[in-house]
């Protein structure tokens, strides 16, 4: 066989093999997955697909669509942002698969990757978020099936008719009762009609105008009248002074959440979700709990009428008010006037000047800001404002810090609750820092209505954690004697606390970090049960260790003459002396500190301030200083302690110095003494035996106050102890306060 010939055969096998292969090959190739593209605010609930894949656009961080929970999210949630929470993709957007599953008993907030998810305690569906990458062979749906906004429909006689939807709602005492009803158990606008009344069944009262008839035709289309259900869960224990939606109170405080028609309009505007049930809706906007038709109004010992879900406050009982529209029966009477209360002094075991820091920045969104304002109205019911017990006031920060409500604006409880009812969400960022910077050098002054004699308290509030950096601004506000809690709702837990600006940031802050000024709250939904131990711990005046006093608002340096004319029994007798002193002070990092210094013709520092923050470790350190023996150059002295101690002194600490010599210095004591003077710095002097008097007055800073004394022999050095603590407190409390 020729060469030709065997190219020609291989030649018409390979055609024959590409023709065979051909349409096989167009036979098994792959479809292309389509992905569909959703909006920012689509929800997980609103597509009824059990697994699927979507497409997020770009910049969904900015619409602040709410999440809840984290890495498992409950349905409500936009897919979105869940996406960009959980790390799944970024703000630029990109393809998400996502999974249902069973709801869960708890969702936990949390913040991550600039997203801030918020908590909720059940919801009945959840779902996972994962990269928009599907498993080989798996092709998901190219189009959406959303959950349809059903009506609810009633019987009425052989055939189902469509609700309207908006009614009338006639009076309790007038309505007849409708037929059978059935209610779509999946659909989350329920309304219900109610048959025209006959010849016999008068009117209801007509409308004055028309805003009040649109405000009704709100109401009532987002507020049916329905009998609800029990729930399926056991009810909670209620914190002492709370009440359910449904109670009433007649005269009473109210510790809990009332209705409004502004709060019916938001719910209707905001919560008009296909995918909640009756029940889920009353849980999202008011808690877990519904009102029951068991539930009995503890004045009347009746029934309470749930027909009406809308329960107006005492203040529809105005003669303005028409008792048809309040929702009440028109058989009820308007109750006796009562007589004035009396006006408060306030509690005076609890004489402290109380500021909330509270949190009004965009994360906390605004419902939980209403949770956060029940909290203070409360607080502030609880502690008893007046002018002989606690005074209350209130800082809003976020981006920068506003006074709400200073220390002189109110002098009773009542009129504080109020204010608090006015106060505005201002948004912006956690900036506790700034808001700490605020209140130690312009919130807690006598213009604002500090009292001087009452400790200063703040108490921050804050969602999750601070934007800023809270140690300096917090040293120097409790340096102020301004005593720090921090009640955080909802803190870093171990896989967030990457994301703090500032690690243990509460233990940085607080006045003592052994749990007595930090409150951690788990959830806003018990914030609550904070009020008692958080008024208990505040009005706790003798526990309060940060507030100024001349005790604990020093840098004292002691400038202990070590000369050879001293001798070592009796500069035993010195120490003890400055361990006396010492020991009158409350000694610790924020309170008072204690450096000193001996010399002779040289200096020798022996301790400097913050070596010992505890007073046994302090006079321990006095005790062990060795007597040195020399000559006697007071004024070096002098200067050696402004430059290793006064110069490392803290602000808005009192400078004081106390210097201890038994002759006449072999330099110049005036110059060095006037430039300590000139630093702020309060000088003692203390002679004994043959110390010049001329010295002494050099260096004190005032002899005409007391400040230069002089003791005959060192044996009588403890007789002063007491005089030289009364003139320290003296001049501090003649001072005025900022």
């Amino acid at each position: 066989m020729t060469r030709a010939s065997l190219t020609v055969i291989c030649l018409a096998l390979f055609l024959s093999c590409a023709c065979w292969a051909k349409p096989n090959g167009a036979k098994n190739k792959k479809p292309k997955q389509v992905v569909p593209a959703i909006e920012c605010d689509v929800r997980a609930g609103k597509i009824s697909l059990p697994e699927f894949i979507v497409k997020c656009p770009a910049h969904c961080k900015e619409t602040k669509q709410q999440v809840y929970g984290t890495s498992i999210y409950a349905s409500i949630s936009s897919i979105c942002n869940a996406a960009i929470h959980s790390g799944v993709i970024t703000n630029a957007g990109g393809k998400v698969i996502v999974r249902k599953m069973a709801g869960q008993n708890v969702y936990k907030g949390s913040n991550s990757y600039g997203v801030r998810s918020l908590s909720l305690p059940k919801w009945r569906e959840s779902f996972v978020v994962s990269v928009g990458k599907p498993k080989k062979g798996v092709i998901y749906p190219s189009t959406l099936d959303y959950v349809p906004s059903r009506p609810t429909y009633v019987k009425t006689g052989h055939k189902e008719a469509k609700a309207p939807a908006v009614t009338t709602v006639l009076p309790a005492t007038t309505a007849p009762e409708p037929t059978t009803t059935t209610p779509e158990p999946t659909t989350t606008t329920i309304a219900t009609t109610t048959p025209a009344p006959t010849s016999t069944t008068p009117p209801p009262p007509p409308t004055t105008t028309k805003a009040r008839a649109a405000v009704h035709k709100v109401r009532d289309a987002a507020l049916p009248r329905r009998e609800w259900a029990p729930p399926p869960v056991p009810r909670p224990d209620w914190f002492p002074g709370a009440r359910r939606p449904t109670d009433i109170s007649y005269g009473a405080p109210d510790s809990g959440y009332t209705w409004s028609e502004a709060d019916a309009s938001e719910m209707t505007a905001r919560d008009h979700r296909p995918d909640m049930s009756q029940y889920e809706r009353w849980f999202y906007n008011f808690g877990p709990y519904p009102p029951r038709s068991s539930d009995s109004d503890p004045i009347r010992k009746t029934p309470l009428d749930t027909t009406h879900t809308r329960v107006e406050p005492v203040d529809a009982w105005k003669p303005e008010a028409n008792l048809y529209e309040s929702g009440f029966s028109v058989r009820e009477q308007e109750p006796a006037p009562r007589a004035p209360e009396p006006v408060s002094q306030g509690d005076p075991n609890c004489k402290v000047d109380l500021a909330f820091l509270m949190d009004g920045s965009w994360s906390i969104g605004k419902r939980r800001f209403k949770i956060q304002k029940d909290f203070l109205a409360e607080v502030a019911q609880v502690i008893n404002v007046g002018v002989a017990g606690p005074m209350m006031g209130i800082i809003q920060y976020g981006d920068d810090p506003v006074t709400e409500i200073s220390l002189k604006s109110y002098s009773s409880s009542r009129e504080v609750k109020s204010a608090v009812d006015k106060i505005v969400q201002k948004g912006g960022l956690s900036n506790v820092g700034k808001a700490l910077t605020y209140i130690n050098r312009q919130y807690f002054s006598d213009a604002n209505g500090n009292r001087g004699g009452a400790p200063n308290v703040a108490v921050v509030l804050v969602d999750g954690w601070p934007t800023d950096k809270v140690e300096e601004a917090s040293r120097l506000a409790r340096e102020s004697g301004i005593n720090i809690f921090f009640v955080t709702i909802e803190g870093p837990d171990d896989n967030e606390k990457q994301n703090l600006v500032e690690a243990n940031f509460v233990d940085k802050a607080v006045c003592r970090t052994n749990g007595f000024f930090s409150l951690p709250v788990s959830s806003w939904f018990a914030l609550r049960k904070a009020v008692q131990p958080l008024v208990k711990r505040v009005c706790d005046t003798d526990r309060l260790v940060c507030s100024k006093t001349c005790l604990n608002a020093n840098d004292i340096a002691f400038v202990i003459d070590g000369s050879s004319s001293v001798g070592t029994g009796n500069f035993r007798t010195v120490l003890q002396f400055v361990a006396n002193v010492t020991r009158e002070f409350e000694i610790s990092d924020t309170d008072t500190r204690v450096g000193a210094v001996q010399y002779t013709y040289e200096q020798r520092l022996e301790f400097a301030f913050g070596q010992y923050n505890h007073k046994n470790e302090l006079l321990n350190a006095i005790k062990r200083i060795n007597y040195w023996s020399g000559g006697t150059s007071t004024g070096a002295a002098i200067t050696y302690a402004a430059e290793q101690l006064f110069s490392k002194s803290k602000p808005n600490k009192r400078k004081i110095m106390i210097v201890i010599t038994d002759g006449r210095s072999y330099d110049d004591v005036r110059a060095p003494a006037l430039a300590v003077h000139r630093q702020g710095v309060i000088a003692y002097s203390i002679g004994i035996a043959w110390a010049a008097q001329d010295e002494l007055e050099y260096i004190a800073t005032d002899p005409d106050k007391e400040h230069s004394f002089f003791v005959d022999e060192f044996d009588n050095l403890y007789k002063f102890v007491p005089k030289i603590i009364h003139n320290i407190c003296q001049e501090f409390n003649s001072q005025p306060r900022n």
